[in-house]
């Protein structure tokens, strides 16, 4: 590695390949990072289209071969964006070539496969981060803080649901929606974060699934006949023929965390009217948090210490980096708003940080830790198999 650099080979050119370019583009512009990404080389399977993405987004080379590129020893960092059934095999490969891995959520699509990228990443030198980018929302990093400060007591209560409307009839099948490739469906797309968000903020884990529905409502879709289209598949290239959908499309759980609070989670794509409802609530002894991500600039914050005439409900625009909000110093003027670009190159500069040995601004998922989540993910898939209780105990 030069000084001062760190040289990062991209793997995937969709959506996650987008916002992760934009991170790596913007970070040493507005944070003072120990090492400077170097946009080294993107990898992809259409030379053409990877082609195309390397010039777009400024990075110095294109290629479709794998294996040249990981063991490439000018590449320091490998960012994994491709869908969930190929983290595995170039994560791992990547760990044995001695290079520090990223990884989108979540983990894997199989608990199998989360399972040996969690043991190679402990062999291995290299370090590992995992995408769960909503920890690194100012406002979500803010809790955190409150929440180990003991701002909240002891917690009661956790209700989080992810709620989404792009995938309706007219969606086609993507990788998405197919079972072998994705492992699941709202699942592993949308709950995973909310698990993570819900045990990231409280420092509490899942110790039992009490119980769990997994629901298919949309059984059949029209075949991609080619590439593009957004992530909903909107301008994607259909035909007349149509195959089943292997995922699922609503999922609800219940479930009690190792502290004995219970929580709630529920994610969908087909909740008509929510585009990307991100929602958690903590209730506690002392006080109560509630976040959503359509209004990701805020954190509504209730005080039960207070004296009774005047508890209530109050909005913090986490946005003042005077006042220390996590990551905030880094932009602009309070109430000057942030996006969901910013949530990406705030984790890009905790794992340059990383990278040089200093400590993020709040924990980084490494691979040990986003295979928590993939045992939660493999005990609701079991319990709404089986229609009964599992325990994170009998997952490992």
């Amino acid at each position: 590695m030069p000084e001062n650099t760190c040289n990062v080979a991209l793997v995937g050119t969709k959506f996650m390949g987008r916002a992760h370019s934009n991170a790596y583009l913007k970070v040493a512009k507005f944070f003072d990072v120990p090492l400077t990404p170097v946009m080294h080389t993107v990898l992809a399977r259409n030379a053409e289209e990877t082609q195309a993405f390397a010039d777009r987004w400024g990075w110095q080379n294109a290629s479709t071969d794998n294996a040249a590129v990981i063991t490439n020893g000018e590449i320091d960092l490998v960012d994994v964006t491709t869908p969930n059934n190929a983290h595995a095999e170039l994560s791992i490969a990547a760990l044995e070539a001695g290079k520090h891995v990223a990884c989108e959520k979540p983990l894997a699509n199989t608990l199998d496969n989360a399972r040996q990228m969690k043991e190679a990443a402990a062999k291995a030198s290299g370090k590992t981060f995992v995408w769960y980018n909503y920890r690194r929302c100012p406002a979500v990093a803010f809790a955190h803080q409150l929440c180990q400060a003991g701002k909240l007591g002891k917690i009661y209560q956790i209700r989080g649901c992810y709620l989404q409307d792009w995938a309706g009839p007219d969606t086609p099948l993507m990788w998405r929606f197919q079972g072998e490739v994705a492992g699941s469906g709202s699942l592993g797309d949308l709950c995973a974060h909310t698990i993570d968000t819900a045990r990231f903020i409280t420092g509490d884990e899942v110790s039992e699934v009490i119980g769990a529905t997994m629901e298919t409502v949309i059984k059949e879709r029209v075949i991609l006949e080619g590439g593009g289209g957004e992530i909903s598949g909107r301008g994607a290239q259909t035909g007349q023929q149509t195959g089943a959908s292997t995922v699922d499309d609503i999922v609800l759980f219940l479930a009690r965390m190792e502290s004995g609070a219970l929580a709630s989670f529920e994610a969908t794509r087909l909740s008509t009217g929510y585009k990307n409802g991100n929602r958690l609530e903590i209730h506690g002894e002392k006080g109560a948090i509630r976040f959503n991500f359509e209004r990701m600039n805020e954190l509504d914050w209730y005080d039960a210490t207070l004296p009774e005439e005047l508890q209530g409900w109050s909005t913090i625009n986490v946005t003042n980096g005077n006042a220390n909000h996590p990551y905030a110093g880094a932009w602009w003027p309070v109430a000057h708003v942030l996006g969901y670009e910013h949530s990406f190159i705030n984790q890009t500069a905790d794992i340059m940080n990383m990278i040089a040995g200093n400590d993020p601004v709040v924990p980084m998922p490494d691979f040990a830790d986003a295979y928590t989540v993939q045992r939660v993910l493999e005990a609701v898939t079991q319990s709404d198999a089986n229609r009964s209780p599992v325990m994170l105990s009998d997952i490992t």
